[in-house]
């Protein structure tokens, strides 16, 4: 319910910022709800960033019990040393983008150690199977490329101001709700977007 009331909320929010505050929002509500539409440009991005936490459950799987650690500073450093090269030549700020990226690896190790610590304390919810880790970078390799699309569509939007807080926090919202994020996933959702505004 908490949930539903912030994207709600958000919802108000972005109503009065798109048409012009709260009384324009009380007497036009089919063109606020027409124009918040055409503005809710972060939904995609956010979207992508919770399918890179989702993946994370599958790393977690890959690796426990068989002692490989959370933390691959090597591989970490392959992925943002590649999205800094990228970043220029797409008209991205490469230490912004860098950051970005930084957040995503944080908030997925964070659903790593998450799932590690739960399946430790109940190990008959541990995953019986382990997925191919290889398969599953080239799946993190994907969505690399796929957000650096979307950071470049939503340059624009992406600025530190209140519209696109609002913007943020329903996509997270919407987002959360129709993956049905346990708290372990809302909170490293909020880690991976942290640097979006």
């Amino acid at each position: 319910m908490r949930l539903r009331r912030l994207a709600l909320l958000a919802s108000v929010l972005l109503g009065a910022l798109t048409v012009g505050g709260p009384a324009a929002v009380a007497a036009t509500p089919v063109t606020a709800t027409v124009e918040a539409q055409q503005v809710r440009g972060l939904g995609p991005l956010a979207e992508l960033v919770i399918q890179r936490l989702l993946v994370g459950d599958l790393v977690a799987a890959a690796k426990f019990g068989t002692g490989r650690p959370i933390d691959d500073p090597v591989r970490e450093q392959q992925v943002l040393d590649a999205v800094r090269a990228k970043a220029g030549p797409l008209g991205l700020d490469p230490e912004g983008t860098v950051r970005f990226f930084q957040d995503q690896i944080t908030a997925n190790k964070a659903v790593q150690r998450g799932l590690f610590a739960f399946w430790t304390r109940h190990p008959d919810r541990a995953p019986a199977t382990r997925p191919d880790l290889a398969v599953i970078r080239q799946r993190l390799d994907e969505l690399t490329t796929s957000l650096l699309a979307e950071l470049v569509s939503t340059k624009d939007t992406r600025r530190p101001d209140l519209r696109c807080r609002v913007l943020l926090l329903e996509a997270e919202v919407t987002g959360s709700l129709q993956h049905r994020l346990d708290r372990l996933h809302r909170r490293a959702l909020d880690t991976g977007t942290q640097s979006i505004c």
